[in-house]
């Protein structure tokens, strides 16, 4: 007798594609109506690949403003960490008015859906110059940015600190590659107390005289359409996470995208974009970019059920081993 069986001659992708669909692991956060993904087979087929080579192979980068801040909170703009030094206690109200009317300006452009980011490109080198040689010419004061934080209405997004903890955790590297200023964001993250160890930073750092008064901006200028050149720039740093090959990338514009280019030994990158602004112009181009893009989500929801998911097996190993 013959016995004829039909799966033997199935393709070894379709096996493999049922297979996966028989033992996924459901995560209800990618679900929901926020949550768009133009391939979710291919999100799906990273996040295992990532899940299967563990936290000792990942590493996170992220932009900071807008991305790990949030947008708006109780119906107001979230300041990025330039506005935060639009504080009368570090600049004069002629100073607030120019850099008002510099934002207004400018940030038009740098989220135009109409412009690509070569055309943006000269823009954002124009404001971030401008708004940096107002800052020098405040003489602000170092002694004074902890309070100018503290006073200001920044707000990490919710479930932010798990996130950093749960990186902080599992070793995994969290590189924060900011076109802000350094000097503020680290006081952001220690006022909220998730400067961990494993926190990398690269952004538009201040340089002090000896008296403690802001004179220049160190290094090469960090907008947000440069941070290929920046990230290949500081290629030292991004060499020391050369044992973390898999890449969970956040940012909430199209620039932050280049900012695993000095990755050089990349296996999986998995992006995703919060869409904060302009959602119905700016979709399409996020869609056909970014991985999986978020709409108008103040949280951490989604990075962090990712992140759970790829981690699981570790944390199920530890379980094991108690």
């Amino acid at each position: 007798m013959v016995f004829h069986i039909p799966w033997i001659y199935t393709p070894v992708r379709t096996i493999l594609a049922i297979w996966h669909q028989l033992t996924k692991t459901e995560i209800p956060e990618l679900t929901r109506v926020s949550v768009m993904m133009r391939e979710r087979s291919r999100v799906e087929d990273t996040m295992y690949a990532m899940q299967k080579a563990g936290a000792g192979s990942l590493q996170v980068i992220s932009d900071f403003d807008m991305t790990l801040t949030k947008f708006a909170h109780k119906g107001k703009r979230v300041p990025t960490t330039h506005n935060i030094l639009n504080n009368k206690l570090l600049i004069d109200d002629d100073s607030t008015v120019k850099m008002k009317e510099l934002f207004n300006t400018y940030y038009p452009i740098e989220i135009d859906a109409s412009l690509n980011p070569e055309e943006k490109l000269p823009y954002m080198v124009e404001w971030w110059t401008k708004v940096h040689d107002l800052l020098i010419q405040q003489r602000i004061r170092k002694d004074e940015m902890a309070r100018a934080v503290r006073e200001s209405n920044a707000v990490l997004r919710e479930g932010c600190s798990a996130f950093f903890d749960c990186l902080a955790e599992q070793r995994v590297p969290l590189l924060i590659f900011s076109a802000g200023v350094g000097d503020i964001l680290e006081e952001v993250i220690r006022q909220n107390h998730v400067f961990h160890p494993n926190v990398h930073i690269i952004s538009n750092y201040m340089d002090f005289d000896h008296t403690g008064v802001l004179q220049a901006f160190k290094g090469q200028l960090i907008h947000s359409y440069n941070k290929r050149a920046g990230a290949l720039s500081h290629g030292a740093t991004l060499r020391e996470l050369h044992g973390q090959p898999n890449v969970l990338l956040l940012g909430d514009s199209l620039g932050d995208l280049s900012m695993a280019d000095g990755v050089s030994t990349a296996q999986n990158i998995l992006t995703v974009g919060f869409l904060n602004d302009q959602v119905e112009e700016r979709k399409e181009s996020f869609l056909n970019s970014f991985d999986i893009v978020l709409l108008r989500d103040e949280t951490m929801d989604v990075p962090n059920a990712i992140l759970r998911f790829i981690v699981s097996s570790e944390i199920s190993k530890v379980h094991r081993e108690k």
